[in-house]
């Protein structure tokens, strides 16, 4: 096993590599001085573009420029905004607890709602049931996030009234930042107005969240389906119907921590759809996260935010694969054999 996490590292190291590289020409490209393309500094004094020089290595040879890029990055060095002239990292660690927190609530719903009607479309004898089932993450996976996204704030939040189409919180509220994450800040603030202030951050957080949560919700369901149907035709599953046990007890205990094996494995193939649905939830919702900051950066032609936010993506994305792929395969007994089998 250490070797296979070795062999992952090692994995995750070079793709970091490749990605620095890429952004590294990418940078290279913009229609701007290629000083202020990386740094953020406009009209640097003479003072600054030298220090700039110095950091990026800018009168060397381009692989001696690379090798600079790549530690300033590695050190945590992003360089400044070009529109608030304010660190790009620590921008990026502002934004990034409402987008973990975004993605956590729709995961949360995908696999509570997805798992267990997987299960009964696999169980359930009744075609029609099935099939109905079926045709509903066929149309969910269908959809496209944007449309949706749309007339989920156009039906609950416009025309009924019921949730908040935008934000994370009412202004109202003066929240102080602990976690990052704004339902569990205010569940732990001090404040008076505490409960008030999480039952509004839960309205705020559910209509992205569900829109975000549709298409892991789909891929749960018909994968859990698939791998139910696949697992209670193995042997020891008959066995244990034969022994006479209950046909709960054979589901909850033996076959269904199998079935979500696979599950695992194909939410870690979803991360990057995932990540590029929740920048597309995000703006659609005015949510404060990474997704609506690179945009925004787009929009401004804020090429070190632009860096900034395509690898601290891209990263997050790489990394959470690998580690799903190493869970997958620790709790996998198949791939357990076939990784000590190749050592």
């Amino acid at each position: 096993m250490a070797k296979y996490l070795l062999r992952r590292l090692n994995l995750f190291v070079a793709t970091a590599i490749a990605l620095a590289l890429v952004m590294f020409y990418a940078t290279s490209l913009f229609p701007v001085d290629h000083s202020v393309a990386l740094s953020g500094v406009q009209s640097p004094t003479a003072e600054q573009l030298t220090v700039i020089k110095e950091e990026y290595a800018l009168d060397s040879n381009p692989a001696v420029q690379f090798a600079a890029f790549l530690k300033q990055r590695l050190t945590g060095n992003l360089g400044v905004s070009i529109t608030s002239q304010q660190s790009v990292a620590d921008e990026l660690v502002s934004v990034l607890p409402a987008s973990f927190e975004l993605a956590n609530v729709a995961a949360f719903i995908a696999i509570f709602f997805g798992v267990p009607l997987g299960v009964l479309a696999s169980m359930n004898q009744h075609k029609l049931t099935q099939h109905s089932i079926m045709a509903i993450t066929l149309t969910g996976y269908s959809i496209p996030v944007f449309w949706l996204g749309l007339s989920l704030s156009l039906w609950f939040g416009v025309q009924l009234g019921w949730l908040p189409i935008s934000g994370q919180i009412n202004l109202l509220y003066e929240i102080e930042p602990v976690t990052g994450f704004m339902l569990i800040d205010t569940w732990i603030s001090d404040s008076e107005f505490r409960m008030a202030a999480f039952y509004d951050a839960l309205q705020h957080i559910i209509l992205p969240a569900v829109t975000l949560a549709v298409l892991p919700f789909t891929v749960v369901v018909r994968i859990t389906r698939s791998a139910m149907l696949n697992v209670m035709n193995q042997t020891y599953i008959r066995a244990a119907e034969a022994r006479g046990l209950h046909t709960n007890i054979i589901i909850l205990r033996h076959a269904l921590p199998n079935a979500l094996i696979p599950v695992l494995k194909h939410l870690g193939l979803m991360l990057g759809p995932f990540a590029s649905y929740s920048i597309i939830v995000e703006v659609i919702f005015s949510w404060p996260g990474v997704g609506s900051w690179l945009v925004s950066g787009i929009y401004q032609r804020d090429y070190t935010v632009i860096q900034g936010g395509i690898m601290a993506v891209a990263l997050l994305i790489m990394f959470s694969s690998i580690l799903i792929e190493v869970l997958h395969t620790a709790t996998n007994p198949i791939s357990r054999k076939e990784l000590y089998a190749a050592s």
